[in-house]
């Protein structure tokens, strides 16, 4: 099975504390580390664990931090195709992890994304049979379109919304104020709600709606980043290989079980053995 991913990139620093400071407090880190994740690049490494391959089409900063991200995630196993933007460093995130296995989340700068006139191998996704779409303007949405399943998050709503491409799946989170789901045309086939431990809820474009359970930890939680991601790129997985969304949600729910259990979102990762 063919699979892409169409999004972002971020370099994140992570600590891992006992708790978040509260204003004005200094906390010690237990340990920190960092490495290319943002919600592109976690799923383009989940999908090239379950389909053995993934080429992920995005943009990075023509600095050290964008050469160092395209290694690493090459070394994950991903094909970088990247736009390099000239004079734009690329965005950072800096992550806090709690005991809870909670993450907390800063960004730092502008946002890269591709866009349809770069030139990356756009002709080559009509071959792709599971897509994943993070980020991009409207021209790469119509272009990741080509992809015989499509799924996309809610953080991208303002492109979606604009660009008028009917998704196999569009996922959001039922408590990130920043995936908010609001209704467009065409309708996607499928609206996916995560709550986390509490599994989560879906319906279709026909008005059918319903639940899935979360699956069991294989582990204790760890840390929650990529979870959500991962869940994604399951999804869509799911949808091209077995085509029907029980078996497909399944399938999800057990990627973000799995990386919930790992430190960073590449230390567990489901792989399909």
């Amino acid at each position: 099975m063919r699979t892409a991913v169409v999004g972002h990139v971020e370099w994140v620093d992570f600590a891992r504390v006992e708790r978040v400071p509260s204003p004005g407090e200094i906390v010690t880190a237990e340990r920190d580390w960092a490495l290319p994740a943002g919600g592109g690049a976690v799923a383009a490494v989940q999908l090239a664990r379950l389909a053995g391959e993934c080429t992920f089409l995005t943009a990075l900063g023509d600095d050290e931090l964008g050469e160092r991200s395209r290694r690493e995630l090459e070394q994950l196993g991903v094909r970088v195709e990247a736009a390099i933007r000239a004079g734009k460093p690329t965005r950072r995130a800096f992550t806090f992890l709690d005991a809870s296995a909670e993450r907390t989340i800063t960004v730092l700068g502008e946002r890269l994304h591709p866009e349809r006139g770069d030139a990356l191998p756009w002709d080559e996704l009509a071959e792709v049979d599971a897509l994943y779409f993070t980020a991009g303007d409207t021209g790469a949405l119509a272009a990741a379109r080509a992809a015989r399943v499509l799924v996309a998050t809610a953080r991208a709503m303002d492109v979606i919304a604009a660009g008028g491409v009917e998704l196999d799946a569009i996922v959001r989170s039922g408590r990130d104020p920043s995936e908010q789901y609001r209704g467009y045309e065409p309708r996607p086939r499928f609206v996916v709600t995560t709550a986390g431990a509490g599994g989560g809820r879906w319906e279709s474009a026909d008005g059918r709606t319903g639940e899935w359970a979360a699956a069991a930890l294989p582990g204790p939680p760890a840390d929650s980043y990529g979870c959500g991601d991962s869940f994604a790129a399951g999804l869509a997985f799911g949808l091209a290989r077995d085509g029907e969304l029980p078996a497909a949600l399944e399938l999800a729910a057990r990627c973000g079980a799995v990386c919930l259990t790992g430190e960073g979102p590449y230390e567990q990762q489901l792989t399909l053995a």
